[in-house]
């Protein structure tokens, strides 16, 4: 329910509210985010303010959904029971540590899902394909199914690095010059390897600005993400991937979609 858009009873959409688990969640973390470190972080204290930014008058489906995301903040290690020994019982909660990394970058934190694409958005240039897989991944982010998180931005993050083979050779094929063989193989990270040999060998006659870049982040963002998603995928310890790799690889996604984006347009030129 705290992923998915809230409907009446009889499955119509409440136009009115406009309640949706992101929205609820984005609200709930903001009251959080003002009485972090106080005793007055309470349970009832934040279901009241965050409730009543939503509206009034909402109705038991509603209040249900606010209550299915209240408690997902304690099942994702946001948020734990207890102030502190002497009032370590409901309805006293704390922020954890993973919690105040998220409340450092709210606005853009996979946490807030709207944030974070927006901040995306405003950076890269999405193509269907990865911003599918972006947000499945912050849908099972705020899951905490943290290894199919780590599978989806790995995905989307080849994806990315596909759309930047795809620019590149018809750049090539429209100057008639050769297309490197490696650049067309089925493997992404022989692809990968394919485009950072060409790049490496234009490197001077980027811009200053872009070539610090690529070689600030290229292969370290790339291979970041590629790592945790094959942790995921081919496993070799009982626990292959944690909430903070996963968390970091999401925060590191939007700097590689924008150099992807970035590359393509030099690529491309005027």
């Amino acid at each position: 329910m705290s992923d998915d858009r809230i409907h009446h009873p009889r499955g119509e959409p409440d136009a009115r509210v406009g309640l949706d688990g992101q929205t609820i969640r984005k609200h709930l973390l903001e009251v959080v985010a003002r009485y972090t470190g106080q005793s007055s972080l309470q349970s009832g204290v934040v279901l009241r303010e965050g409730t009543s930014r939503l509206g009034r008058g909402l109705s038991t489906d509603h209040q249900q959904a606010v209550l299915t995301v209240w408690n997902d903040l304690f099942r994702t290690g946001l948020l734990g029971w207890g102030y502190d020994l002497s009032n370590a019982e409901p309805p006293f909660c704390h922020v954890t540590e993973r919690g105040r990394e998220t409340l450092r970058h709210l606005s853009r934190d996979p946490a807030n899902p709207d944030g974070y694409l927006a901040y995306l958005g405003t950076n890269a240039k999405l193509d269907g394909v990865s911003r599918s897989y972006i947000e499945e991944a912050l849908i099972c982010y705020n899951s905490a199914c943290f290894k199919a998180t780590a599978v989806m931005v790995g995905a989307s993050a080849e994806g990315l690095i596909l759309r930047l083979r795809d620019t590149l050779v018809a750049v090539l094929e429209e100057k008639g010059s050769a297309v490197p063989a490696k650049l067309k193989d089925w493997r992404v990270k022989t692809v990968r390897d394919a485009i950072t040999s060409y790049l490496d060998r234009q490197k001077g006659s980027m811009p200053k600005d872009l070539g610090e870049s690529y070689d600030a982040y290229w292969t370290a963002l790339a291979e970041q993400v590629r790592r945790v998603r094959n942790e995921a995928g081919h496993p070799s310890v009982l626990d292959p991937v944690t909430p903070e790799s996963v968390h970091a690889g999401l925060l590191i996604l939007p700097e590689l979609a924008k150099l992807v984006s970035d590359l393509e347009t030099w690529i491309a030129g005027p």
